[in-house]
This record gives C-alpha cells, structure tokens and sequence, in this order.
C-alpha cells in the first residue's frame, strides 16, 4: 500500500508537472512516502532474513547480464528483445 502511495505522487503527471510539484510542498510528501517503503522494506528484509546488500548486488549482476549496456542503453526493449 505505501508504494502505492508513493506512485500516486506521480501518475498521471507530465514530467513539467513532476518538476513544479517537487519544487513545492510535493518534495516533503514524497520524502515521507519514501520513508514508509523503506521502513515497511527493511522490516520485511528483518522478518524474512534477507540481506538486503548481497541481494541488491546479486540482482543488479543479473540485470548487468540481461540488460548489457551496448544492446539496452537508450533502449526500453525487454531482455529478449535485445
């Protein structure tokens, strides 16, 4: 649900929309929706014993392999597009 509030900051929104709602009372909104996710995350990480490190790398190693930059960058193609 946090993370859903957290997307509703921005959807629907233009990019200029984006940029004059974070310039304003957005910015402090948005930071406390952050905050919830993060909070509702490490406790999920906590619970399940995830560590959240080795599996940030271990995904960011398996996009790297999916996603190589000279087929994706500037690309929005799924991995088997490429």
């Amino acid at each position: 649900m946090e993370a859903a509030e957290l997307l509703e900051h921005f959807q629907w929104k233009t990019e200029q929309e984006i940029t004059e709602y974070l310039a304003g009372k957005g910015r402090e909104a948005i930071a406390e929706e952050i905050a919830d996710v993060l909070m509702y995350l490490l406790t999920m990480a906590h619970d399940l014993n995830i560590d959240l490190s080795s599996s940030a790398i271990k995904k960011l190693e398996k996009n790297a392999g999916k996603y190589p930059v000279e087929k994706a960058k500037g690309s929005a193609a799924k991995y088997k597009e490429l």
